[in-house]
């Protein structure tokens, strides 16, 4: 079915003023979170489980360079900002890419085969970053590496969700988003135990990183296609569909331009948040406040359990409460805590850093259900990759940014051994920007539509229900 959108743009304040008024809680009647688990059948466990562990090796595998960027510095010669910028920043710059070319083949094709593409990808350049010797094939790796995890965020998102129940989907996406803080957790952990104790140093990182997901490909080989996907292939072929993904990818843009324009914004404010507190964060704590490493992996560990309680905790409240309600207030109480996040130089920094990315990912718990219940049925992966990871382009100079006005903020350089070490005052810049970043989000939070309930099954045509077009279908 062809349709036009018809533009009115006098419509715009009434339904900004609407959405606002519509902000306060929505209780709904929730079971227990055991209640809810337990509605969950032994295919819909499996199909949250692959993509859960898919997500996790994805964070793995980024966070992999932020905890080596010291000795990527000496191993190339280049600067901290050089190395951000090659190992953090462009790979989050192409992540869009391999979500608009996965997500649609994913929508198309189905969700099994590109998400087994994006994974033995994933390996490949996960091996070649290890063998990298020089500063231009390491980030060449990097960029490709972008690109192939861009492709797997809305295909593992949509797999772990479309067929859930839909009173257990908030615990759920929490459970699902909280494994970006278990693959932080993890290369934390693998770091000590790897690349501080052998004589190949950070590559063996990197080489280990490539190895488990040969058995999450295997995993989601096993299993089939998700019943929403077999619901939507069915009623495209009982219309007969046949067009080329060239125009699919039209009608996308053409249909679901405005959505696709919403959240692409959204995520941009939530992605600013968690990078700029993340990425740069072991670097304050060294050279800021000389941390010992024990103490930065305490810190961090500490933070991630916090991140993956928040996940599931603001997850399962977005269903009793509502999805916008939960991420305003969790902004604001993240909000509150950010000046002793990056200003506190004792122990106590332990507590804060869980209740900060408690908050922080407690909101990133919320997104992918958001994102999910929010996107068209027939270009979800699409709808739901490329949002995101335009949002993360966005953001993703975030990183480059610190580092870079970090350096006009110098400390006292550090000695040791007659060798002078520049130190910079990064927790000043964290501070202002992700302070502005948390009033965006909640600005962009609360003029936006929400869909807290959607029938995933249903073609879109039926249940009319973004309610976001800023005119009418005709």
């Amino acid at each position: 079915m062809h349709t036009n959108i018809t533009m009115g743009w006098t419509k715009i304040p009434n339904k900004i003023e609407s959405r606002i008024s519509e902000l306060k809680p929505n209780f709904k009647a929730t079971p227990n979170p055991i209640a809810l688990l337990r509605l969950l059948s032994r295919q819909q466990w499996l199909f949250f489980w692959v993509a859960f562990l898919a997500w996790t090796w994805d964070a793995f595998d980024f966070f992999s360079v932020t905890l080596v960027v010291p000795a990527l510095c000496t191993t190339f010669g280049k600067s901290h900002d050089a190395v951000v910028w090659g190992g953090l920043t462009l790979p989050l710059m192409t992540r869009f890419v391999g979500a608009g070319l996965f997500g649609l083949a994913a929508d198309r094709l189905g969700r099994k085969w590109p998400f087994v593409v994006n994974l033995v990808l994933l390996i490949v350049f996960e091996l070649t970053t290890g063998f990298c010797t020089t500063y231009q094939s390491f980030v060449a790796c990097r960029v490709l590496f972008g690109i192939a995890m861009g492709g797997l965020y809305g295909n593992a998102a949509s797999t772990a969700l479309e067929d859930c129940p839909e009173p257990s989907r908030g615990l759920v996406s929490g459970m699902f988003q909280s494994g970006y803080s278990f693959g932080f957790l993890l290369a934390t952990v693998f770091y000590y135990a790897l690349a501080e104790r052998t004589s190949h140093g950070w590559r063996l990182l990197f080489w280990f990183g490539a190895c488990p997901p040969v058995f999450i490909i295997a995993f989601r080989i096993w299993l089939p296609e998700t019943d929403a996907y077999c619901e939507r292939l069915a009623l495209r072929n009982e219309r007969r569909n046949v067009r080329t993904a060239a125009q699919e990818a039209k009608d996308a843009a053409q249909v679901h331009w405005l959505i696709l324009v919403y959240l692409t914004l959204f995520v941009a404010g939530l992605t600013f948040i968690t990078h700029g507190s993340q990425d740069l964060y072991p670097l304050l704590m060294s050279d800021k406040y000389f941390y010992s490493k024990s103490m930065i992996t305490r810190v961090q560990v500490t933070a991630n359990i916090g991140a993956m309680l928040g996940g599931m905790t603001a997850g399962y409240c977005s269903q009793i409460l509502g999805r916008r309600f939960c991420l305003i207030v969790l902004c604001v109480l993240a909000g509150s805590l950010l000046y002793p996040y990056t200003h506190v130089s004792n122990s106590g920094l332990i507590a804060i850093a869980f209740f900060e990315q408690f908050c922080i990912q407690g909101a990133l718990g919320i997104v992918p259900i958001h994102l999910v219940e929010l996107a068209p049925a027939e270009y979800r992966v699409f709808v739901v990759g490329f949002s995101y990871q335009l949002g993360v382009l966005i953001s993703s100079p975030v990183d480059g940014i610190e580092a870079r006005i970090g350096e006009h903020f110098p400390l006292n350089p550090f000695i040791k051994n007659g060798l002078s070490t520049k130190r910079y005052d990064y927790g000043q810049v964290m501070a202002i920007f992700i302070g502005c970043a948390y009033i965006y989000t909640i600005i962009i939070t609360a003029v936006g539509p929400e869909n807290r309930g959607r029938r995933m099954g249903l073609d879109d045509d039926e249940l009319d229900n973004i309610d976001f077009e800023i005119g009418e279908r005709v």
